[in-house]
């Protein structure tokens, strides 16, 4: 069976990575993406199932004693998550799966999946990631400074990802991520079934 090629992005909080996946979603319709699980109330505009499956957190901690998440963390207090029969049935029928996740939980799928890629998004400077944390307007000070605590952390996660896209423009950063994308699909491991037909006398 033709393998599923699953690709991870992740991204400090306000480096632009749900707006850049988005992208890539609009110009590759064979390309699944994964919605997580949180246990955080929806933001305004955003909408269930679409964005995440929003549940309460005694659901989402029943579901993790069930052993439905592949994985899942804790973030500023509110659980996130993503389904393990959403990742195996897409992977084992052959298709291509898009996952956004934070490092944390980044590192825990590709100790469980062989042959993942990761994406590591940047905004274009660590000033430029301040002003975005502010611009978000929701978010007291002191998240805006945890999150900053986070980033920092984070960023020393970047050594075991892949690639890395500096976000200076969307249209750039969705162009490199589809060539990341595309250059992948090409890779032997994903087409050794078609390069084993071929072989064939």
């Amino acid at each position: 069976m033709k393998q599923g090629l699953f690709l991870v992005v992740s991204a400090p909080s306000g480096a632009g990575k749900s707006s850049i996946c988005q992208g890539l979603l609009d110009i590759c319709p064979q390309l699944n993406f994964s919605v997580s699980y949180t246990s955080r109330p929806p933001r305004p505009q955003e909408v269930n199932g679409k964005d995440y499956h929003f549940i309460s957190r005694e659901n989402f901690l029943q579901r993790v004693k069930r052993g439905e998440f592949v994985e899942w963390v804790e973030s500023f207090g509110h659980l996130y998550g993503t389904s393990r029969k959403t990742v195996d049935k897409y992977l084992q029928t052959g298709k291509d799966l898009l996952l956004d996740l934070e490092p944390r939980g980044a590192k825990k799928i590709k100790k469980i999946y062989r042959g993942g890629v990761f994406v590591f998004v940047l905004p274009p400077s660590r000033d430029d990631f301040l002003k975005r944390l502010k611009k978000r307007g929701h978010e007291s000070e002191e998240v805006i400074q945890a999150r900053l605590a986070q980033a920092e952390s984070e960023l020393k996660e970047i050594s075991w990802y892949n690639y890395v896209i500096f976000n200076k423009d969307l249209k750039e950063a969705v162009k490199q991520l589809h060539s990341i994308y595309i250059a992948e699909k090409c890779r032997k491991e994903i087409l050794s079934d078609e390069i084993k037909k071929f072989m064939q006398k």
